[in-house]
């Protein structure tokens, strides 16, 4: 029983196919065969040949890896025919072309690593694009005291999404990404929508559990991923202007309830005379040290945790070519590394067979048409009287017309009766555990 329906499953995966076998029925136009779901790999460097373009796409079985085989290594991967990338003490790395998605270089790029703040890059290409920058919110009690990193929001409605996001980029509040995340919809919500345009990304080595990056169990991403995902945020306007922002101005309450406490009684008249009253803002300055010292430095992120180490994502563009470098769990300091990676990649660009690429995002789902779905009509056989008259036949005579789509929905019946029954019995099956 259970190989007839897997049999029989293999049918309905290709258009018209069911029908072939059913009822001789001729498949529908362009259905062809099962198509290969095997992922697009990219072809291997040969020893000793450099190449101007990208890497060439081609469909192969190869292992499966996302942006190609040679990418299932954990060790260092390089391309030959020029000097090997500088060495760096991060556990994994990526360096690779944004504007081709040609990976040039790479260490352990789909190992499973802490992410730390270098999340908030998925935060934002998530939000950017749902949350309207001019809205004002008003964070809760909750994410004004998250800890670790923050921009010090309060509790009141002084604050816009175009505020948040910078200072969610600019100086990895914590705060900050917990306050979009209540914007668009709660926490719950928020997670929900990273991680599908995580997949949608197919970066399918990230689990979000955060907004902020803070450590959590089941959180994860890579070195490759995160390449994906801050390429995907070079594409939005929004996204590389706060990422490129050295200082910007940070809404402040009038009168800050700390500084209140902190104040001593006084007279009246001193008071008035002595205290000026508090800005309405102050100046926050990004994180990133590469920005304004690193030639064409465009920024992106960093992070740290205790945990996860150092991590930092980086673009810079030099002669109308952008390079992104990504490393992830380096034990230091790490920003001089990060130099000489970038340095490497504007060497390495357009002279060398990439070892890998950067996937474009999935293709949406598109309902397709079915040869087996009948369109309902008012009248009973109305439809296929209809069909017969524009074939100049006579509707009396074709008694099959009124017949063929019952026999068809009563084929599909049958099918999904079967699979039930084979569903139940699996389920039932002594030894299986929980999903």
């Amino acid at each position: 029983m259970g190989t007839n329906l897997r049999a029989l499953a293999a049918y309905v995966t290709a258009a018209g196919v069911l029908t072939t076998a059913l009822f001789g029925a001729p498949p529908a136009a362009g259905a062809g065969t099962v198509p290969d779901l095997t992922p697009w790999q990219t072809g291997t460097a040969v020893a000793g040949t450099a190449v101007a373009g990208t890497a060439v796409a081609v469909i192969g079985k190869g292992n499966g890896t996302v942006g190609g085989d040679l990418l299932a290594g954990h060790g260092i991967i390089r391309p030959s025919g020029i000097k090997a990338p500088p060495k760096t003490e991060a556990s994994a790395y990526v360096v690779a072309d944004a504007d081709t998605g040609a990976v040039l270089a790479a260490k352990d790029p789909h190992g499973h690593y802490l992410p730390a703040s270098t999340l908030k890059t998925l935060t934002a290409v998530t939000l950017i694009p749902k949350l309207d920058k001019n809205r004002k919110v008003k964070p809760s009690e909750e994410a004004s005291n998250v800890e670790g990193s923050a921009v010090g929001i309060v509790p009141e409605p002084i604050y816009k999404i175009d505020d948040l996001m910078r200072a969610l980029l600019m100086v990895s509040g914590n705060d900050a990404a917990v306050a979009l995340a209540e914007a668009n919809g709660g926490v719950k919500k928020t997670l929900a929508d990273m991680n599908k345009e995580a997949h949608k990304l197919q970066a399918y080595d990230t689990v979000a559990k955060t907004p902020n990056g803070l450590d959590a169990p089941g959180q994860r991403s890579s070195a490759y991923d995160l390449a994906l995902i801050a390429r995907a945020g070079l594409a939005l306007p929004d996204f590389r202007e706060y990422i490129s922002t050295k200082v910007a101005k940070f809404p402040a309450p009038k009168d800050d309830p700390k500084k209140k406490k902190k104040k001593k009684k006084r007279d009246d008249d001193e008071s008035e005379a002595s205290e000026s009253p508090a800005p309405a803002y102050y100046e926050m300055a990004n994180h990133n040290r590469l920005l304004g010292r690193y030639k064409g430095m465009l920024g992106v992120k960093n992070g740290w945790t205790s945990k996860a180490l150092g991590s930092f994502v980086g673009a810079a563009r030099r002669d109308g070519h952008t390079i992104l470098v990504v490393i992830m769990h380096h034990p230091g300091g790490f920003w001089e590394e990060v130099a000489k990676l970038l340095d490497w990649g504007f060497a390495a660009r357009g002279k060398v067979a990439p070892v890998g690429q950067l996937v474009g995002p999935a293709p949406d789902p598109k309902p397709s048409s079915s040869p087996l779905a009948v369109r309902p009509s008012p009248t009973p056989g109305a439809a296929d009287a209809g069909a017969a008259k524009a074939r100049g036949e006579d509707p009396a005579s074709n008694g099959a017309g009124a017949t063929t789509p019952l026999l068809i929905g009563g084929g599909v019946l049958v099918l999904l009766a079967l699979g039930a029954y084979g569903l139940r019995r699996r389920r039932r099956t002594p030894g299986d555990a929980d999903g």
